[in-house]
């Protein structure tokens, strides 16, 4: 392309995983967010799911949001795996696909041929992310939960108060367990240009905690002394807290370097503060924490969240009010950078009403990636996706009335 030339405004955007067929036999969080990282990148990604749906299409409280979250641009074919007909459309399917995902207990895929033994010797392009709890060893055949790893794990007792293990507010082993299955994947494909060869790979959730707790353990191999739990940890930094204000008001203030200190003080008029040569460095002002903390928070318990807030914005020092996720919808920097989109809520009693998801939280070429398809109703794509396997009119009402498809 010469300097001259341009791109017409109208051309399609190309997502950089167009072209590629992911099918995936995944529910709840971990495997969904997979399929989701690759949808929205582009794949077309095809849930295949029972006859009765996925589960988390109908649960209650904190996993209401599951279901819309994590299976947008997808589409959706209902098969009754037990049944010849049911089983054959998804090793139909399987032969298509570049990329099967799955999250099932161990066996389960292999009783159903569909497991990366079995298609890999049909179909030795395919690339398999299996999702499981443990990768293989002697916790290998263990049933897993977020909240199971998260207390053996080490992060339940780094989040709680001690003697009061407590588990991350969010999934987040399992959203992070997905997206790692999806970065394997990714380089799964990457190796196959070359090598002309799928693989399996996997991604288990205790590993990911692990890793999510790895900076702990190299604290304690490097100083010889335990992480405490966050609450009552050492902090690296002297002003790293949350502080209760004016009218009960809460808000995250941190200076974390001794040009923001200095800053601090001045913001605040705070100039014996800053004059103090025991409060001279970060590391001085850590080990004075104890009496210099109650100090602050005195001084500071007359503004308001706002002026707070005001005061450390305008000096580009750190600071964070403390949100609710149901605030986040009304969030300005949100609003105005295009990181939530509307959805249509697929199942329950809001079926076919929208309500605003978050989106990756990256930009490629300048956008965020958004949604192409709604998260899917149960079925919704059964006959196309047959059709597009070579199955006539027929032969798909044959299935149908076999109770194979849905």
């Amino acid at each position: 392309m010469t300097p001259t030339d341009t791109v017409p405004t109208d051309t399609p955007r190309r997502l950089p995983l167009q072209g590629i067929r992911v099918v995936e036999f995944t529910h709840m969080v971990m495997g969904p967010t997979c399929g989701m990282v690759l949808a929205d990148m582009g794949a077309e990604v095809i849930k295949v799911e029972p006859i009765e749906g996925d589960r988390t299409r109908h649960l209650l409280g904190a996993g209401a949001g599951f279901f819309p979250m994590f299976n947008r641009n997808k589409k959706s074919i209902a098969l009754d795996l037990r049944t010849p007909g049911g089983l054959e459309v998804a090793h139909r399917l399987c032969g298509s696909a570049d990329v099967v995902t799955e999250n099932f207990k161990p066996g389960t895929m292999a009783k159903y041929g569909l497991d990366y033994a079995a298609l890999s010797r049909v179909h030795p392009r395919v690339v398999y992310v299996s999702h499981k709890g443990f990768l293989p060893g002697p916790y290998e055949h263990r049933t897993a939960l977020d909240e199971v790893v998260q207390m053996m794990g080490g992060l339940a007792y780094m989040t709680g108060r001690p003697g009061d293990p407590l588990r991350a507010g969010s999934s987040v082993n399992d959203i992070m367990g997905g997206m790692f299955g999806a970065i394997g994947a990714l380089g799964a494909l990457m190796q196959r240009m070359g090598t002309g060869v799928g693989q399996e790979v996997q991604s288990a959730l205790f590993e990911n905690n692990v890793f999510l707790v790895g900076q702990h353990m190299l604290q304690y191999a490097i100083t010889g002394q335990a992480a405490a739990p966050m609450p009552e940890r050492i902090s690296a930094w002297a002003v790293y807290d949350v502080f209760t204000v004016k009218d009960g008001g809460q808000i995250f203030l941190a200076a974390v370097s001794d040009a923001q200190w200095a800053i601090f003080c001045d913001a605040f008029g705070f100039a014996d503060l800053k004059a103090d040569p025991a409060l001279a460095t970060n590391n001085l002002r850590v080990q004075a924490r104890a009496t210099m903390m109650p100090m602050l928070r005195a001084r500071l318990a007359a503004f308001t969240v706002q002026e707070l807030s005001d005061i450390f914005e305008a000096r580009g020092l750190p600071f964070a009010p403390i949100a609710k996720p149901e605030e986040l919808f009304d969030d300005p920097h949100l609003q105005a950078t295009g990181g939530l989109a509307d959805i249509r809520l697929p199942d329950g009693a809001r079926a076919g009403e929208t309500a605003q998801a978050a989106l990756l939280p990256f930009n490629m070429a300048g956008q965020r990636l958004g949604v192409r398809l709604q998260p899917p109703t149960l079925g919704e794509h059964t006959h196309e996706l047959l059709a597009g396997l070579g199955y006539g009119a027929a032969a798909i009402a044959a299935l149908r009335e076999g109770g194979a498809v849905g």
